[in-house]
């Protein structure tokens, strides 16, 4: 025999008598521990059996029974249910307060109390557990059901009954319906009431609501389908009877009503009322307050601890969404043990529900409504704000979808439109940032006359209609519309003059102008209940040339910005030079909250606002269309070009309009800002100071 195989030989050897001493110190160690268990006291191992039990560890637990105990049941049926029990019920923090030992021949009893939390509450109670003692095991417990809980028989069962707690609404300002409870029809069919031969029929119905025949004959096959039940396919939504008498019913709601009115033509085919979540404002609201859907298995996974059942909703988007914690309430639960016949013997823990809250928002409805039907045909932004007080009166963006259509189930095709429609009515435009053009030149004014840079009696002189600093800049210029005479900043208000803001700018200077336009919230999260885009001067975070400082001073070169932040902006124009912070939960008492102290002094806010009362009430202002006489208003327009390059003709171009009531003692004030895109050739801004005109005639109609 070779060296090699006797080295192998060796190390087989080796390794046996390894394992042989290992066995032999694993059987020693369990004779061992047998021993120290059978020396075990009952308080000592029955509270080794209550530790067992918060480990879940069913199978230690049925080893600690008697030997009687496991002929009575079996390990399958013992596990199965102790942890139906414990593990249905979520029970925790259990602990047991041991009183007495009594013991008697080879028995002991044991009295102890146990406490222990569960979904419906806490459970606490008093019982006694039996322990048996051989010469062989020591003391072994004698386990029946009611050592779960003393009424427990091994007959009965714990019942888990839930009741859901019922969503808030959300309500507007003036109490009107946002989100809350509404009917739509559930289509189904009654098979008793059906065609003898109903493939046909089938096949029509499936056709008309988009789900398979299969799909349906498997409903009608279920167990507990009778002649006279009524088997749901579909939930469309319910006609609006008023809204058909009126004289220009809508549209859709008469195909809704042609297309029920089909589906009743098929044999057996019933239409019942159902209770949805509804929103009444549909497409002019749907961005702002969001929808709900069913939770899915990963909702559950990645809220835990928060009550999602099987058939919860949760809040997708919106106010739904963030308001979804208020909103969806606590479901209420009762633990009761109930008989082998259903009837309930005892109850063990009961928790009420609580609904959950009624969330009313500063929104105005019809202000909602009447900014939507404006800009309906149009790819824009709009935001209304009270100037005194912060509160956000409107946010819309179109175009938009019907939040209802989330709730019923969308269809692939309605969804395949939403998503391929190249207006994206999905995207909400108010979270975004857009270039804002001549509506950032009050900014700049502001920035100016707060540094000293700029003198507003100063008059710049006139460059004609194009201008640059000197030959550095090559062939760029700084263009503008409309040249006046002299060239100071109230005239260049009204006028809009591009080239007074690009030399303000390089007055002011790169660095004075980020640090202004830092203090005025830029690069910063905007303290609002919705999370918005944060506004930019620069894509690298610095104005780092000459050219970029002039056209970021009339809101062009990289300047982006949030219509929500530029109308908090504006604030400072009405109250003496302090931003107010927008908010969006109403208060019966409204008062401002100031968010930038101090943004400009009063004199310069009360200069730009002089300025931008001229842009609307002189004949030569780019917003004089919207002037009121009953009524006076400030704004200014603003018109950003969107194109690729400096040279680039082909580019499109944003409309803003920013306009605000002056006079802080009215009853309705009011702040619009509006943003429009692609305005070329449309009139620029002058299209959408047209369409605020038209808002706020509706908004000042006498009451």
């Amino acid at each position: 025999m070779n060296r090699a195989r006797k080295r192998i030989l060796f190390r087989i050897m080796v390794t046996l008598l390894i394992l042989l001493a290992a066995l032999a110190g694993a059987f020693l160690f369990f004779q061992i521990q047998k021993k120290l268990t059978s020396k075990k006291k009952p308080d000592v191992l029955f509270s080794e059996y209550v530790d067992r039990i918060k480990q879940n560890d069913y199978q230690t637990m049925y080893t600690m029974l008697s030997d009687q105990s496991r002929l009575n049941i079996s390990e399958e049926d013992f596990t199965a249910r102790n942890k139906n029990i414990y593990e249905g019920l979520e029970v925790s923090d259990i602990t047991v307060e041991i009183t007495t030992v009594e013991y008697q021949d080879k028995k002991a009893t044991l009295s102890y109390r146990m406490d222990l939390k569960t979904m419906a509450g806490d459970i606490t109670f008093k019982n006694k557990a039996e322990y048996e003692k051989d010469k062989k095991n020591g003391y072994q417990l004698s386990w029946s059901d009611s050592l779960i809980f003393p009424e427990l028989l091994n007959s009965d069962k714990v019942r888990i009954s839930v009741d859901k707690a019922v969503r808030g609404n959300i309500f507007d300002r003036n109490g009107i319906l946002l989100a809350g409870k509404g009917t739509a029809s559930a289509i189904g069919l009654v098979p008793g009431k059906m065609s003898e031969d109903a493939t046909s029929d089938l096949e029509t119905l499936s056709s008309l609501l988009g789900v398979s025949a299969d799909g349906i004959k498997k409903k009608l096959a279920a167990k507990w389908v009778k002649d006279d039940s009524f088997v749901p396919l579909k939930t469309l939504k319910k006609v609006d009877e008023n809204n058909l008498n009126a004289p220009q019913p809508r549209e859709d709601n008469v195909k809704n009503k042609e297309f029920q009115d089909k589906l009743l033509d098929i044999p057996g085919v019933l239409i019942s009322d159902t209770p949805v979540r509804y929103y009444p404002l549909m497409e002019s609201g749907a961005h702002l307050v969001g929808y709900v859907q069913n939770v899915t298995a990963e909702d559950i996974k990645e809220h835990p601890e928060e009550d999602y059942l099987t058939d919860s909703v949760i809040g997708r988007s919106g106010m739904e969404a963030l308001y979804e914690k208020e909103l969806k309430g606590t479901n209420g639960r009762t633990a009761s043990i109930v008989d082998a016949n259903g009837v309930e013997k005892k109850i063990l823990a009961a928790k009420s529900r609580m609904d959950g809250v009624n969330i009313t928002l500063t929104i105005d409805s019809n202000l909602q409504s009447s900014i939507y039907n404006a800009f309906l045909e149009d790819k824009s932004s709009t935001v209304a704000m009270n100037p005194v007080t912060g509160e956000i009166l409107a946010l819309v963006s179109t175009p938009s979808f019907d939040d209802n259509d989330f709730i019923l189930g969308m269809s692939n095709e309605t969804w395949d439109a939403l998503n391929t429609d190249e207006r994206k009515p999905m995207f909400n435009r108010f979270r975004q940032k857009f270039a804002p053009g001549s509506s950032l030149k009050p900014i700049t004014a502001a920035i100016g006359l707060t540094t000293g840079a700029i003198d507003a009696n100063k008059d710049y002189g006139s460059s004609g209609l194009k201008w640059r600093k000197d030959e550095s800049w090559g062939n760029y210029y700084v263009t503008t519309l409309h040249d006046s005479s002299p060239l100071n900043l109230e005239n260049a208000l009204i006028y809009s003059n591009n080239i007074y803001f690009a030399k303000a700018a390089l007055k002011i200077g790169s660095k004075d102008f980020m640090a202004g336009l830092d203090k005025l919230g830029f690069n910063q999260q905007l303290p609002f209940e919705i999370t918005l885009a944060k506004s930019q001067y620069s894509n690298e975070g610095k104005i780092e040339s000459e050219v970029q400082l002039a056209d970021s001073g009339y809101g062009q070169g990289q300047v982006l910005m949030n219509p929500v932040h530029l109308a908090s902006l504006y604030t400072m124009f009405t109250n003496e030079g302090n931003v107010l912070k927008p908010y969006l939960l109403y208060k019966e008492q409204p008062s401002p909250e100031i968010w930038i102290s101090n943004a400009s002094s009063p004199e310069t806010a009360e200069i730009v606002k002089s300025g931008l009362m001229k842009v609307i009430s002189s004949d030569h202002g780019t917003g004089h269309a919207i002037n009121r006489a009953d009524v006076t208003l400030a704004g200014k327009t603003g018109t950003a070009e969107i194109k690729a390059s400096k040279s680039d003709t082909t580019g499109t171009e944003l409309g803003w309009f920013v306009v605000t009531t002056t006079d802080k003692s009215m009853k309705t004030p009011i702040l619009l800002v509006s943003m429009v895109e692609d305005v070329k050739n449309r009139g620029a801004s002058g299209y959408v100071v047209r369409k605020d005109k038209d808002i706020l005639d509706t908004y000042f109609l006498p009451e």
